[in-house]
């Protein structure tokens, strides 16, 4: 059977080889995927930019839109993935794909749902998310592709991730970055080449984000993974034997199994839900308090949120190539290789990012001028994106913690570590910084909720490995 030979290579690869080697295997691919994917938001907002304050304003609202997509994304993405990677390397093949299928179709039908209830209250909405009467006109056009798009972006979260925590993270890049390049080539050809304003912006975000989860999609169906979508596999019949390994019996098919296995993946991706879903209320926020101070405020923290997050996708990338090493590990009983990978996955994003701060501080004013040449905005996001470059030095931390906690089904901590860095720390921080302090409340409120995540993040860490097994299954 080739997926039976596949499975037992991809076994010894994910156990056996060096985890440095291993991670940045993993973690390189995932970085350039996120960093094309944020290029494309940064390009956006470049290109939206060009119409005016407003338009550009507009990006920030609806990418609070784009992060409550995500976010349902992420949870269906993790929740399944963290359990696929412990039930693969833990031999449970046949049911690692009733996880992959059911997370598949339940996403793809709240994806339709949120898309078609989104564009029934699509003024309201955008009011909800912090649009002024100026920007309004413009957040709306923008908002009506996204949400169309809306299905897609939901199953390519899920998809990518499934692929990720199966180790194949070489096969989510080609997706993800070949959707990145053809919504910036998009862009250009609608919004300059057919003058279409914003409406081309999101007209080459949902064309981008359809032929990008259709990419994904052939990975699955040319049978290149070890997981499946299929309605054979989801959990109310009995999976067909295929001549892959699934050690121990399989549980009773039926309802209550496979509200079991949704119930499972919700709980494993509420940290997804919850960091996701507080990014976008906190995107709101923000917005709500930079309202009073003008569209220049609100355009120049959604310019320091893009560029920022570009520069931090970096660090993340590899840290999310940490993440199906520990799940696999944790699932085969090599808490020694969970260990070294956290380790190493800490170290290593810190030091990478760290120069890529270094960069952002120097080049904050260049880097603002270029997103919106306007002398309002450049002064606002200039202090603001170099404070915020200090704060990217504390992240590792937090985002390490969540991941590690996360990849081997410890959702409680996970989840409370998922709401410090945009909920806990943040909302309290900018709500009552903005008052006392004005503008420069707003500017310097997520770098100290940066710095306080990573504190918090420490204790912890110290107890869980203190916790861990200190020798491996096969030492035993």
């Amino acid at each position: 059977m080739p997926r039976a030979r596949a499975y037992a290579s991809q076994y010894e690869k994910m156990t056996r080889q060096p985890i440095p080697s291993l991670i940045l295997e993993l973690g390189i691919p995932t970085t350039i995927s996120m960093m094309i994917t944020n290029l494309y938001n940064v390009v956006d907002t470049w290109f939206v930019g060009q119409i005016g304050t407003s338009a550009s304003g507009a990006t920030g609202v609806v990418f609070g839109m784009m992060a409550i997509l995500q976010a349902v994304g992420f949870m269906f993405g993790h929740g399944a993935g963290s359990n696929i990677s412990r039930l693969l390397g833990a031999k449970h093949v046949r049911r690692a794909r009733q996880f992959s299928s059911t997370s598949f179709f339940v996403s793809l039908g709240c994806g339709v749902l949120i898309g078609a209830v989104g564009l029934c209250l699509l003024t309201p909405l955008c009011r909800l998310l912090g649009s002024t009467d100026t920007i309004l006109p413009y957040a709306r056009v923008y908002a009506t592709f996204i949400l169309l798009a809306a299905p897609a972006m939901v199953t390519s979260c899920v998809m990518n991730n499934i692929l990720r925590y199966e180790g194949r993270a070489a096969f989510a890049m080609v997706g993800l970055v070949s959707g990145g390049l053809l919504n910036i080539a998009g862009d250009a050809l609608f919004m300059m080449g057919f003058h279409m304003g914003i409406a081309g912006a999101g007209l080459a975000t949902m064309l981008s984000q359809y032929i990008s989860a259709a990419i994904l999609l052939s990975m699955f169906l040319r049978k290149r993974t070890q997981t499946v979508f299929s309605l054979k596999y989801l959990p109310f019949r009995q999976p067909p034997e295929d001549g892959t390994p699934n050690h121990g019996p399989m549980p009773a098919p039926g309802a209550k199994l496979f509200f079991a296995t949704v119930g499972n993946i919700l709980l494993t991706g509420l940290p997804s839900l919850v960091r996701q879903g507080l990014s976008s209320i906190s995107t709101m926020v923000l917005n709500f308090q930079a309202k009073p101070f003008g569209d220049a405020a609100i355009a120049a923290m959604s310019i320091v949120a893009r560029v920022c997050n570009l520069l931090f996708c970096v660090g993340l990338g590899i840290g999310q190539g940490f993440q199906p090493v520990s799940g696999f590990n944790y699932g085969a009983r090599l808490y020694s290789r969970v260990r070294g990978g956290f380790f190493f996955t800490l170290g290593f994003g810190t030091g990478l990012i760290s120069l890529f701060a270094l960069a952002g501080w120097f080049g904050a004013p260049t880097v603002a001028a270029i997103m919106r040449d306007d002398p309002a905005v450049i002064a606002i996001a200039t202090p603001a994106m170099r404070a915020q470059c200090l704060a990217l030095l504390f992240m590792p931390l937090s985002v390490c913690a969540n991941m590690q906690f996360q990849s081997i089904g410890f959702s409680g901590r996970a989840t409370f570590m998922a709401t410090l860095r945009s909920g806990a720390c943040f909302i309290p921080l900018v709500v009552i910084l903005s008052r006392i302090w004005g503008l420069p409340g707003i500017m310097y409120s997520q770098p100290l909720a940066d710095v306080l995540a990573g504190l918090i993040s420490i204790p912890f860490l110290v107890h869980f490995f203190h916790k861990l097994p200190k020798t491996d299954a096969e030492e035993v």
